[in-house]
């Protein structure tokens, strides 16, 4: 199975309303849940690890920080694939947004490379960005807090 296989289950989900999808194909299993802030489980083939990138220094967070923080009503916005986090379409081009500035549902609000694949991550929600949680050009892992949103 490839990345673009599974751009197409998500791709599915979305256009028939599914909230999750189990899929076997040669000798592989993937089972995608959807949740209110977009992709909540993938679990990796039997045999096959897990994969992820190890979150680095500065910008992590323990787990209690932004449990603090969800206690205030913030929504988090995850990575929903595994890649390298880039705020900005281009390294001249400015951030698609900023700390204090409100999203808009749809809006694009970073990229996330995989695979040489730029795939652009949109905003479910409304809401303004009290937190923008990884560095630019960084390796985030599936599932990783990207931003903190106080939702509108």
């Amino acid at each position: 199975m490839n990345l673009k296989e599974i751009k197409e289950m998500i791709n599915l989900m979305n256009e028939n309303g599914l909230a999750e999808l189990e899929v076997e194909k040669d000798d592989m299993c993937i089972r995608l849940k959807k949740t209110a802030s977009g992709m909540e489980g993938f679990e990796a083939p039997a045999g096959y690890p897990a994969q992820g990138v190890a979150a680095s220094g500065a910008k992590a967070q323990s787990a209690q920080e932004i449990e603090e923080k969800n206690a205030i009503k913030t929504v988090e916005i995850k990575s929903p694939i595994v890649g390298t986090f880039y705020r900005a379409p281009n390294p001249e081009a400015a951030s698609y947004v900023e700390v204090g500035q409100v999203i808009e549902p749809g809006q694009v609000i970073c990229i996330i490379e995989a695979m040489k694949l730029m795939n652009e991550i949109k905003s479910e929600i409304k809401g303004k960005i009290l937190e923008i949680l990884v560095d630019n050009a960084e390796p985030v892992e599936f599932g990783q807090s990207l931003f903190l949103i106080d939702p509108l």
